[in-house]
């Protein structure tokens, strides 16, 4: 890495390579350390960072990890910071993201972005050079979303948002966080009714934020039917009360049986499952519960790929398997204005903070 006086003369590479400490040529997501120097090579984006949405995977982790312990909860993130120079969470490999406002712009840029700008990245954290400044001191750790105060680097082939002015910034966040979900969903929802059929949409862990998003996004695509798994009462009657699924039925999307049978009695199997839950364990029932031929969308950090290729592969299931990656275009927009015309989704996203 070459001195600081001369860091403009390095060559910058769009995805982040000339940040990665190390190993060497790994890139961002993969490194183990990130250079966090505030100082920007000419095509990336210094953000000053107001607050984190850490990863649902990761929080549960390290809640469990912790036993609630909200400082060492935040202890940790801190420790995970400052020894890495992003957050990733060394157990799950996720990391979340950040809204903040653009403070400089490297001049030669790709991304539109104009200093004063309040944007969210819709990159992970994970890739994202960030410091932290003020220790977390405003953060109890108890909740997903960590106000701060600190910096963050984008590169050339980042993506960030506008925050838009009617909805309130802690709610885009939660909505950003998630965005690529109801998007996919939507994706392939078209694709089957471009075929000529109209496909059964089973969400699993429809009551959480993506699960709700992705729920949306189905019916408003044109799925025949739409299904909503979550896992006990409670849930069940807050998404019934938000109207998004055309049945609603209960199950442990642990217990692969239990998951076909109430996909199954509820009108599946379905075309499309999506699998939208923040603990491991799901992939079989995900399977059972998808129709021959049908696809398979995992959106959950705690998703063993190999567990749900594997189990495929012995349940002789001719399913297509899709890992979702967060990014689709248009995915920000979609979300948002899945958020603004479903008072359900609303609903439940602000019965979650």
């Amino acid at each position: 890495m070459a001195p600081e006086s001369a860091l403009r003369d390095v060559a910058a590479d769009p995805v982040g390579l000339h940040r990665v400490l190390e190993p060497a040529g790994v890139l961002p997501q993969q490194a183990l350390r990130l250079d966090t120097r505030a100082e920007l090579w000419p095509d990336e984006v210094r953000i000053r960072v107001e607050r984190l949405n850490l990863d649902a995977a990761s929080y549960r982790q390290l809640h469990r990890k912790h036993g609630g312990d909200g400082d060492a909860i935040r202890a940790e993130v801190l420790e995970i910071v400052r020894t890495r120079g992003k957050m990733q969470n060394p157990e799950t490999g996720s990391g979340g993201m950040l809204v903040g406002t653009v403070e400089e712009v490297g001049d030669r840029s790709p991304l539109g972005l104009d200093v004063g700008d309040h944007v969210a990245t819709l990159v992970s954290l994970t890739l994202t050079p960030l410091v932290i400044e003020d220790a977390l001191a405003h953060w109890d750790g108890s909740s997903e979303q960590v106000p701060t105060d600190g910096y963050a680097v984008l590169f050339g082939r980042s993506i960030a948002a506008r925050l838009p002015d009617d909805i309130p910034t802690q709610l885009a966040l939660s909505v950003m966080d998630v965005c690529g979900a109801p998007a996919l969903t939507a994706r392939h929802v078209a694709r089957y009714r471009e075929s000529g059929h109209a496909p059964v949409v089973a969400v699993i862990g429809a009551a959480g934020k993506s699960g709700s998003l992705c729920l949306a996004a189905a019916r408003r695509s044109g799925a025949a039917r739409t299904i909503g798994v979550v896992p006990h009462e409670q849930e069940a009657a807050l998404l019934r009360a938000a109207g998004l699924a055309d049945c609603v039925t209960i199950a442990d999307a642990r217990d692969p049986l239990a998951l076909r049978d109430a996909v199954t009695e509820a009108g599946g199997p379905a075309d499309i499952t999506v699998v939208c839950v923040d603990v491991p364990g799901c992939e079989g029932g995900a399977v059972l519960a998808t129709a021959a031929s049908g696809t398979v969308i995992f959106f959950s950090m705690a998703t063993s790929f190999s567990a749900a290729a594997l189990g495929a592969e012995g349940l002789a299931a001719d399913v297509t398997m899709l890992i979702g990656n967060g990014f689709v275009p248009g995915h920000a927009e979609t979300a948002l204005d899945l958020l603004r015309a479903e008072p359900g989704v609303r609903t439940l996203f602000e019965a979650r903070g």
